[in-house]
């Protein structure tokens, strides 16, 4: 997995821990490769909230969860305090 340099901050979730939001770092672009069930190798690219969610994923095969992924500092926030917050517009992420 290769993953872009370029990176955004954005509310994270993840149902481990669901009862807080944190502001996570993640990838704009990622490219993945997978072996398929034919046994050859193949790559994908995956940008912005597919990226993200690829991203996520992937750390939890590697054993980490969405608080390892926050800045020293930044505290989570719980549920419905991040509700009352200008970012919690229960739409998709804006990427424009």
């Amino acid at each position: 997995m290769s993953i872009a340099e370029l990176r955004e901050p954005l509310s994270g979730a993840c149902f481990v821990i669901f009862d807080v939001r944190a502001q996570v770092f993640r990838p704009l672009r990622i490219t993945v490769e997978m072996l398929t069930a034919a046994g050859s190798i193949e790559s994908a690219v995956y940008e912005r909230g597919d990226a993200r969610l690829i991203a996520h994923e992937v750390d939890h095969l590697d054993g980490l969860l969405l608080l390892e992924r926050t800045r020293p500092g930044v505290r989570p926030v719980p549920v419905e305090e991040h509700r009352r917050t200008a970012e919690a517009t229960g739409r998709p992420w804006s990427y424009e």
